[in-house]
């Protein structure tokens, strides 16, 4: 597998913009790629994340989406108010981005954190989306062991955003700890860094907190009514979930297919991107 040193090698080829936006009372971050004579799509990072999450995709999905990648409420450098975020707080400022951008209808695609919203946004507004990718997603486990991971790395990191703190919550992300560049730890590093991150920190973990993640996790029930055309995709390495979680939720919504990576963690959009932008743009366009 390659990987790149910088940013710009993944962006190098592809007209794209930084911008902020004002979604109800959040000011959002964004990566833009694309252009509005193409369908909108919407990327959402996991927990911690921010929207570099998907420079290694940006380029080759702007050929055929007009793509926004956010900083969600509470992460990178979007608004951090003074609230617990559970899922609605996530879904609630997604809709407020997308009535802003304008649009009627989305595609949507979340990794982690980001699918679990979109589960949630998908039961709450389905005439909102055409159709929608759960990479690697939350909202179906209930882990104690992974829970305590992802928060004790997490706020290591942001309590103490060294090079070595920060490297070390990336690479739990990662099947081969090699694919986190020096440019990804420096860019997480800069936004734990920030006034305020750690506070923020603390209220983005409320959802390893068991009873609040019971209570924003989706039931059989809830699964089973997601009426969105979906693609569940896992991958054989994931650190948060086993395989059979992803068949599981694929098995449960009426209209999902479900897709297997090798060789991958958490990041698979990220680990190897040419095989996730050709399964997930085949679907997004209907193609599979």
């Amino acid at each position: 597998m390659t990987t790149h040193d910088s940013f710009w090698t993944d962006l190098r080829g592809c007209e794209y913009s930084q911008g902020y936006l004002q979604a109800g009372d959040i000011r959002t971050r964004y990566l833009h790629a694309g252009n509005n004579s193409l369908p909108p799509l919407i990327l959402l990072h996991g927990v911690g994340g921010h929207a570099e999450t998907y420079t290694r995709n940006l380029q080759s999905h702007a050929e055929h989406f007009d793509t926004y990648s956010i900083d969600m409420v509470g992460h990178g450098y979007s608004s951090k108010p003074d609230y617990d975020y559970e899922v609605d707080a996530y879904v609630e400022h997604l809709r407020s981005v997308i009535d802003t951008l304008g649009f009627d209808r989305i595609y949507l695609s979340g990794e982690s954190l980001g699918g679990w919203v979109a589960a949630r946004f998908a039961l709450k507004y389905p005439q909102r989306l055409e159709r929608m990718v759960l990479n690697t997603c939350g909202g179906a486990t209930l882990n104690p062991e992974v829970m305590q991971r992802i928060t004790s790395l997490t706020m290591a990191a942001v309590s103490e955003p060294t090079w070595a703190t920060v490297k070390a919550r990336l690479e739990w992300l990662m099947a081969d700890p090699a694919t986190v560049t020096d440019d990804l730890v420096a860019c997480r590093q800069a936004i734990y860094q920030q006034p305020g991150m750690l506070e923020a920190m603390s209220r983005i973990m409320c959802l390893q907190e068991t009873e609040i993640r019971q209570r924003n996790n989706l039931t059989d029930t809830e699964w089973s009514a997601i009426e969105t055309k979906t693609l569940v995709l896992w991958t054989d390495k994931d650190p948060t979930a086993a395989v059979t979680v992803g068949e599981k939720i694929a098995n449960l919504i009426p209209n999902a297919k479900f897709a297997l990576m090798t060789a991958c963690g958490h990041w698979p959009q990220f680990e190897d991107p040419s095989t996730f932008n050709r399964i997930h743009l085949d679907f997004l366009r209907g193609l599979n």
